[in-house]
Formats: structure tokens, C-alpha cells, sequence
């Protein structure tokens, strides 16, 4: 083996965006950021906010020679990929502004990424750690999850408007808790493993540390997040909850690693029962399968389990839509799953198609 490639094999490693940036009405300070990297941005807003969302953009953005607003189409696929690169390419955007949430975020992303031009992320929603990553989730046409594509930096900017967030269907902040709640679990089996992260080498013990943060943050606050989320009133809560469900999850998740919660969320997806439910929500009952994979103890199990119920989250398959979940059906979940070099194989824990079916039985 070359001298390189043992250096490389030593080496840990983490990753974060630029810059992290969270307040209520960060949205007005948008322009001015912009014009940090460039004058001729194209915005690329997500189709559920584009009525909502236009006018303040551009009100935020007059200080800007030209803008270019896009409306997303709905999902990250490869073909809205390439039509939003052309009309990048066809304006001469200079900066790429993603608003939304995670899969309009993930399209900006791998625009931007596409153009080699800077990337500003805008969440308008605390749904997923998404903002934050340096990965975009690409989906079938139909749905289905097609692979993750593995970008080479994080955002530029991450601007998160508190106020904004606090206006979007209570739901969304709950299923952000829920793909948080993957957070430690799964850089704690990548940990035992000795597995790489989501860029390929071993996490630093600070990708640890912000695991542990994160999920001791949405214990500690989770509930009252959500009480404030309802009333429309962002407090310190509510802003903790947002913190963790976007800086705290993105950072873990990237740096620490990922393991069978989101690999069996990949296997969920396959299922056309699930398409109705957010990210988040199919993660948590990721979550709850990795900690029966894991053998985990009861008492630790049980307060995941209580967090979900109490906060809204689903914990079993019907609560997903799969109601008397078949044999075919569990097999084709846990077979998409455990896919050769899925992300699965990093648990510390033997793992098999017949081990996830076994557990899934248990949440069925």
C-alpha cells in the first residue's frame, strides 16, 4: 500500500457550511448577503411557498443589479436538476439561492454545484437537516429515492429565518425532529463501527459531541418548541428546535456518519403507501428499527419511543400508511435497504435483509 493511502485512512475529518446565520427576519438581510458573492443571482423558490414568497424576495434583493426567480417543480430529480442548470446558465447567474424546503434546497444545491458558482441556502421550513449538507437526495420520477449525490463543500451561507419557519405547518418542525432524532443514533453506530462519515474518512470526536447535543437539545426543548410552533411565537425554545434540527443534525449527521435509520427510510420509500409522508417522519421509524437492529436498551428505546409519541411522530408501519404490511412488502423494503455498500453496513451490529424484516415485523 502507497504512503498516501495510509495517510489518507489515518486521517478524521469534519464538515460544515460557511457560514450559519439565524434570527427572525433574517429573510430582509437576503440582498445584502447575496452581494457578498455575486450580483446576478438565479432564486430558485419551492413551488409550496412561490405565492408567499416572491414579493418579500424581492423587496430583500433590490439592492441587486438582476435576479432571476424559478419556480421548483416539486422533487429533486435529475431532470429538474438539468433545467434549472440551463436556465442558470441561459441568465448568467453568478450565485445560486435555494428557498424552500429540503428537495428545493437539494436542487439549488446541485446547481449550484453544476455551475461551480456560490450557493445560499433559504429554509423555510425545519423539516431536515438538508440545508446545512453537503449532499442532495435525488429522486425517481416516481417518487422513489434514486441515489445520494455527495457534493464537494456545504452551502456558502445558510440564512434561517426563525419567524418564517414559525409560520409553516407545525408538522414540518415535528418531522425535522424526527430525522434529528437519526442524528446521534446513527454517528453512534458509525462510532462503534469505526466507519467512515458521509465523505469518507473517520468522524472527529466533535462530530460526536454535536451528535450527543443534538438529541439531548430536542428532549430537553422538543415538546415546548412545539407549543411555541403553534402559536405562531418563536422563543427560545422554538429556536434551540431549529437549531438542531438544521446546524446540530446537518453537522452530525455529515460528520459523525449515517447508518440504518436512513437506510431503511430509502427502503420505505420504495413503497408507494409512504409517498404522502414527509422525510422526517419515515426516518423516526428508521430510528426506532436501527435501535432494535442495535439491540439497544429498553430504557433507551422506550424514551425514544415516548419522545415520538409525544411530539406526533409516527412510530410504527401503519401510522406510515402501510397497514398489515405484507411479506412482499417487507422484503422489498429491507432488501432496498441492505443493498450492496448501502449505508446500512455501518452499524456495529451483523446485519441482513432477514435481521431488518425481522425487526420490521416488530413495527408492523
Amino acid at each position: 500500500m502507497f504512503a498516501g493511502n495510509q495517510n489518507q485512512l489515518r486521517m478524521k475529518g469534519a464538515r460544515f457550511p460557511g457560514r450559519y446565520l439565524q434570527g427572525q427576519h433574517a429573510l430582509h438581510h437576503l440582498g445584502q448577503e447575496i452581494a457578498r458573492f455575486g450580483q446576478r443571482p438565479l432564486l430558485i423558490i419551492d413551488r409550496g411557498v412561490w405565492e408567499k414568497l416572491q414579493e418579500p424576495v424581492r423587496n430583500a434583493c433590490a439592492n441587486l443589479v438582476n435576479i432571476f426567480i424559478e419556480r421548483h417543480a416539486g422533487d429533486c430529480t435529475e431532470q429538474e436538476i438539468a433545467r434549472l442548470t440551463r436556465h442558470a446558465q441561459q441568465c448568467q447567474a453568478d450565485v445560486v439561492v435555494g428557498l424552500g424546503g429540503g428537495k428545493a434546497l437539494d436542487t439549488a444545491k446541485a446547481v449550484a454545484w453544476h455551475l461551480a458558482t456560490p450557493n445560499i441556502i433559504v429554509p423555510t421550513i425545519a423539516a431536515s437537516d438538508a440545508p446545512c449538507s453537503a449532499l442532495a437526495v435525488i429522486y425517481h420520477e416516481d417518487g422513489s429515492v434514486d441515489h445520494d449525490l455527495f457534493l464537494p463543500r456545504n452551502p456558502d451561507l445558510v440564512l434561517v429565518d426563525s419567524a418564517l419557519i414559525s409560520q409553516a405547518p407545525v408538522r414540518f418542525l415535528v418531522a425535522g425532529m424526527g430525522d434529528a432524532l437519526a442524528t446521534f443514533c446513527e454517528a453512534e453506530a458509525c462510532r462503534l463501527s469505526n466507519s467512515n462519515n458521509s465523505f469518507g474518512i473517520r468522524g472527529l470526536p466533535i462530530a460526536w459531541t454535536i451528535a450527543r447535543q443534538c438529541l439531548d437539545t430536542l428532549f430537553e426543548f422538543g415538546e415546548q418548541a412545539l407549543a411555541e410552533c403553534r402559536d405562531q411565537q418563536p422563543g427560545e425554545a422554538l429556536e434551540r428546535i431549529i437549531e438542531a434540527n438544521i446546524l446540530l443534525s446537518g453537522i452530525g449527521f455529515e460528520s459523525g456518519g449515517v447508518a440504518a435509520a436512513h437506510a431503511i427510510h430509502h427502503g420505505l420509500c420504495e413503497l408507494h403507501e409512504t409517498h404522502a409522508y414527509l422525510h422526517g417522519e419515515k426516518v423516526a421509524v428508521g430510528v426506532l428499527a436501527e435501535l432494535l437492529l442495535q439491540q439497544a436498551s429498553d430504557e433507551f428505546y422506550q424514551r425514544v419511543k415516548d419522545f415520538c409519541i409525544a411530539i406526533g411522530l409516527p412510530v410504527s408501519l401503519p401510522h406510515l400508511g402501510i397497514h398489515q404490511a405484507t411479506p412482499e412488502q417487507l422484503s422489498r423494503i429491507a432488501e432496498r435497504a441492505c443493498k450492496p455498500g448501502e449505508i446500512i453496513y455501518n452499524e456495529a451490529v451483523e446485519i441482513t435483509p432477514e435481521r431488518v424484516i425481522r425487526v420490521l415485523q416488530q413495527l408492523a
